[in-house]
């Protein structure tokens, strides 16, 4: 029998047992020392020249190695079974007999696989080839355990525009077209509008040992919507119910034939609350106040009035806050100009020119159409600032700032912290689990206790890193936020004024000279300026 990989036999002579080794043919793979130790107390055998086995294992030729008086006439073929730690593979090697040796068996094998309480996935066939011919010191995959599907979670796939970063037009000058806005969704009756895509659970699995492995949870869905929507029979399709604007808010569609104002906002109007999206063909006068699940829309202008929307909010002709307006939106906020006002925004905020007003936007605020200037108030957004002209040459008090929260980065402290004592876990499991695999190598048969605790130590592993995975998974999730906030910066594209006070992430500064066609960022620990 040709053997590529280099390998031993024992040899008995006048009681004498040695072991003749032979050398890796081209390509082969050489002995570890610690597989022969391993054989020889399998046999029975613990005292013997360590170092003449190294040697005769690193040789490129054949050697042979006095081991001592032989404890039987002959020695059988013999074959040693191994498991993963996980008892997912079985691995087996064989090792020749000396002159005269009995030759391994189908049932000399299985009886193997039943000391180690194998029960399931071996593979009889491959055992089979293996008693036809086989080369030894060689490792062998005879059987594995079947792991479980992991199924699919559900999903829902929406036929209507639900992306928060959609931007109206610009003009060939610069400014913005506040008249066709394509940030709007637009649906006809009985269009299907919606679908859901049912979860898919997955499959138990089973390793070697019999246990069986359960699959993770798949993640259900179920479709959410308000009025004006047919839900199909089997829950999975939504359809409009009437030709008008869809929206999806907090994963709830919405679809509302819109509430429409003819004129202004004002006493012969009243506060409006709709369950829906609202359009004013005229102005809000101050101190009135809308609310509307879905976008709001207003051809004119928005005074000292008050504006709540689930959606989007657009001001086609801006707002004249007099110190008191409010825009607040979850979508995006889109006005022609933003004057002694409060907004906030869930995506972004789009307009011409920010006065005395404090803007915040968890994405980005962009004020580069038209004048494209902040002037006085606070401006905020998580990614970037862009504007023609910041703060004015009287001085006025401007901040503009960007960068991550600190609540997120509180929460990725706490995530880090819990993962770490979670890997600390697991690494006080692993020695012990590894010292188990190499006494398995060795032959060493644990007693029943010891060897139920290993088991035990297997299944706190698994439960462990079931716990770190979610916990990475959202790490990785904030870590990519962060790399935006590293990101983060403040675009000049005209000029900066003295006295405006930049904010990125923890670090602040103010600008002591007018500069020109810049950019603000953070970088080694310190705001930096470039030129565009």
């Amino acid at each position: 029998m040709e053997n590529r990989n280099s390998y031993f036999k024992p040899v008995i002579e006048n009681g004498i047992l040695s072991l003749d080794f032979f050398p890796a043919e081209e390509g082969g793979k050489q002995l570890d020392v610690k597989e022969v130790t391993a054989y020889l107390v399998s046999e029975g055998y613990r005292e013997y020249d360590t170092r003449a086995l190294s040697q005769a294992v690193s040789s490129a030729v054949p050697e042979q190695v006095y081991i001592g008086k032989s404890r039987a006439r002959v020695l059988p073929e013999k074959v040693l079974v191994e498991l993963s730690l996980d008892a997912m593979l079985i691995r087996c090697k064989f090792y020749p007999p000396s002159e005269g040796g009995r030759a391994i068996t189908m049932d000399d094998i299985l009886n193997a696989l039943a000391e180690k309480k194998v029960v399931y996935g071996i593979d009889e066939n491959i055992i089979g080839r293996l008693l036809q011919y086989r080369e030894y010191c060689t490792e062998y995959l005879i059987g594995k355990g079947t792991p479980p599907t992991l199924g699919r979670d559900a999903k829902i796939e929406y036929y209507f525009a639900t992306s928060k970063s959609l931007k109206p037009k610009h003009n060939q000058d610069g400014s913005v077209n506040y008249h066709d806005l394509n940030v709007i969704s637009k649906v006809e009756a009985d269009q299907m509008i919606a679908r859901l895509i049912p979860a898919v659970p997955g499959k138990a699995g089973r390793d070697v040992l019999g246990s069986e492995l359960k699959p993770r949870d798949v993640k259900d869905l179920k479709l959410s919507y308000a009025n004006n929507i047919r839900i199909s029979e089997d829950g999975t399709k939504l359809y409009s119910e009437v030709t008008g604007h869809a929206s999806l808010v907090q994963g709830k569609v919405f679809v509302s034939s819109v509430y429409e104002v003819p004129a202004d906002v004002d006493n012969s109007v009243g506060d409006i609350n709709y369950p829906g999206n609202v359009s004013v063909k005229g102005n809000v006068k101050s101190g009135f106040v809308i609310y509307a699940d879905g976008d709001i829309m207003v051809e004119g202008v928005v005074e000292g009035a008050k504006l709540y929307a689930g959606g989007q909010i657009i001001v086609q002709h801006g707002i004249h806050g007099m110190g008191k307006g409010v825009l607040s939106a979850k979508g995006n906020v889109i006005a022609k100009f933003i004057e002694g006002a409060t907004v906030k925004s869930g995506g972004y905020v789009e307009t011409e020119s920010i006065i005395q007003s404090r803007v915040s936007a968890n994405t980005e605020v962009n004020v580069s159409g038209g004048k494209g200037f902040i002037r006085g108030g606070s401006v905020r957004a998580s990614n970037k600032v862009s504007a023609k002209i910041i703060g004015s040459e009287m001085g006025t008090a401007t901040s503009v700032e960007v960068g991550i929260e600190p609540e997120k980065q509180e929460h990725y402290q706490r995530l880090q912290e819990e993962a770490k004592e979670i890997a600390k876990k697991i690494e006080q499991i692993r020695p012990i689990l590894v010292n188990y695999s190499e006494k398995l190598k060795a032959g060493i048969k644990l007693p029943p206790e010891k060897a139920h605790f290993m088991k035990t130590q297997v299944m706190a592993l698994k439960a462990l890193q079931g716990q770190l995975a979610p916990i990475n998974e959202e790490i990785n999730s904030l870590r990519m936020n962060f790399v935006s906030a590293v990101r983060a910066k403040i675009e000049v594209q005209g000029v900066i004024y003295p006295g405006v006070n930049i904010k990125i992430s923890e670090l602040s500064m103010t600008v002591k000279g007018e500069r020109k066609y810049c950019q603000f960022f953070k970088s080694d620990g310190e705001i930096k300026v470039a030129n565009l």
